[in-house]
Parts: structure tokens; C-alpha cells; sequence
């Protein structure tokens, strides 16, 4: 389904991201995301979900990039990210106990979001078994993540947990080039930032990176 040249209104738009992501669902529960979802459009590096915070509504991602992460007083850790057709299936489980967020989740890109409310998703998953399907589709995803960067930590240097780092970002935001500063890379990893250039300059001397005024390029 191709999208057409432009949207006249964001509603119009997230209408039709939501009939194209999810057409395994049904007309009629589709319908229902657009009827009882909240759409809002949010600017990068907003806060969308605190640790500690109680969820009452769902994010969906219709477009842009969410960042999920844990964090202490001095460190923050990178968990995963939430592409467009998917949602924060850690946000799923504690709406869904009523228990407080563990995570921390911000926009990475400006996003457009549906937000469901957690009360009509717990509903859904009882009513109706696709919408249930996906979400324990989506828990296998995160689980899978989330394996692979303990993983990392575990098992790797941090040389090849930042080449992985730049690969993957660079497959979530379709770019070449990664265009983020030292100090929010060495955040992501839960390091400091001095770190972080220290090992950069030594993939780029083994040639496996560029790194430019505008990113850092992966070879």
C-alpha cells in the first residue's frame, strides 16, 4: 500500500500507518485504536515514560524512534528502541499489574504516537487473540534484545559492544552516518565519555569507522 503524496490532517495519516502496520487485526479492532487512541506528535528528546511512573496510557509508534533505558543517579543504560508499528511492551506488562514503570522511554526522532488507553488494551488482549498474538510476538522481540545485550555486556569488550551499538543505530534510523556526540553514546553504554573517544579513535586507526564533522560513519 503506497502512501499517498500528502496528508491533509495527522489523524488522516495516522489512519492510514495504522491500516498498514496492523491489517492482521481486523477492521474492527483497528477502528477501535483510532476511536479510543489519543494521537499526539511529539519533538525529539521528549520524555514520554519515567521510572517509577504508574501507565495509563500505551504508546504505540506510528512514526519516528523511541528510546528505551534504565537509569541510576550517574549512569543511564541503553535497553532497546521502538520502531514505527511498535510499542513498549515493558510499559504492556506494568499497565497491565497496575505496577510502576521500571524504564525510562524518550523520542529519538520527532514521533507521531497512538496512545491506548491501558485499560481498553487489557480488554483487547481477552476480546480479541491477534491483538494478543502481537503483543506476545512483541515480548519475544524485547525479551530477544534484551538477552542480547546482557550479552554484550557480559562477553564482550566494550570495542565490539560500540561497533554493535553503531550498527544498530544506524539500522533503527536508516542513516549512514550516526549523528550523536560522544557524550550520548557513552550514555547509551553506560560509560564515560572519555571512554568512548578513547575507543572510537581505535576503531577508526583498525579502519572500521569514519569519523566525520557531522557523525560517525561505519565502514
Amino acid at each position: 500500500m503506497n502512501p499517498p503524496q500528502s496528508f491533509q490532517s495527522l489523524h488522516e495519516e495516522a489512519e492510514w500507518l495504522v491500516q498498514r502496520y496492523f491489517p492482521r487485526l481486523g477492521t474492527e479492532l483497528v477502528n477501535l485504536f483510532l476511536q479510543e487512541g489519543k494521537l499526539v506528535s511529539v519533538e525529539s528528546q521528549s520524555t514520554l515514560i519515567r521510572e517509577g511512573q504508574y501507565i495509563k496510557v500505551i504508546p504505540v509508534v506510528l512514526r519516528g524512534l523511541v528510546k528505551v533505558f534504565i537509569a541510576s543517579e550517574t549512569k543511564e543504560l541503553l535497553l532497546y528502541y521502538i520502531e514505527a508499528k511498535e510499542s513498549c511492551i515493558m510499559s504492556f506488562a506494568a499497565g497491565l499489574h497496575n505496577d510502576p514503570s521500571r524504564i525510562n522511554a524518550i523520542t529519538e526522532e520527532d514521533s507521531l504516537l497512538l496512545l491506548l488507553p491501558t485499560e481498553k488494551v487489557k480488554e483487547w488482549t481477552e476480546i480479541y487473540p491477534a491483538f494478543n498474538k502481537l503483543f506476545m510476538e512483541l515480548f519475544d522481540q524485547r525479551y530477544q534484545d534484551l538477552l542480547q545485550n546482557i550479552q554484550l555486556v557480559l562477553f564482550h569488550n566494550l570495542d565490539e559492544r560500540l561497533l554493535h551499538y553503531l550498527q544498530e543505530r544506524g539500522r533503527h534510523t536508516h542513516k549512514p552516518v550516526v549523528e550523536l556526540s560522544h557524550r550520548r553514546i557513552a550514555q547509551d553504554l553506560g560509560t564515560a565519555r572519555e571512554v568512548i573517544t578513547r575507543t572510537m579513535q581505535r576503531l577508526e586507526n583498525e579502519g572500521k569507522i569514519r569519523q566525520r564533522d557531522n557523525g560517525i560513519e561505519l565502514v
